[in-house]
């Protein structure tokens, strides 16, 4: 459910995130004509802490699927593995950063 200032597409944020004062936003994601799009910042000196966060959102992902799809944890979770193991084995893609100031370079 979205605030009503909210487009749809729009997730709300949880209570107990911004209620802490040290949360930091460290990724949003749309999937937009075909592809996902997505803005990162690179909030930690250890880059593995990404690997943990994707492991871990791919972990909550399955649940979802259970509660919400009538589909099993485990089920959903490999194909959300399968998924992943496809798309890093495909071609590359093209990275745009955003520039200080604003913009895509």
């Amino acid at each position: 459910m979205t605030d009503a200032h909210e487009p749809d597409f729009a997730l709300t944020t949880p209570s107990d995130v911004a209620s802490d004062p040290q949360a930091v936003e460290i990724m949003r994601l749309w999937w937009s004509r075909g592809v996902p799009v997505m803005t990162l910042k690179p909030a930690f000196n250890d880059p593995a802490k990404y690997g943990e966060i994707l492991a871990q959102a791919a972990r909550h992902m399955s649940r979802v699927y259970e509660m919400q799809r009538g589909m099993s944890a485990e089920d959903s979770y490999k194909a959300i593995l399968k998924g992943l193991e496809q798309t890093l084995a495909g071609p590359e893609f093209d990275t745009l950063t955003e520039q200080p100031g604003g913009g895509a370079a």
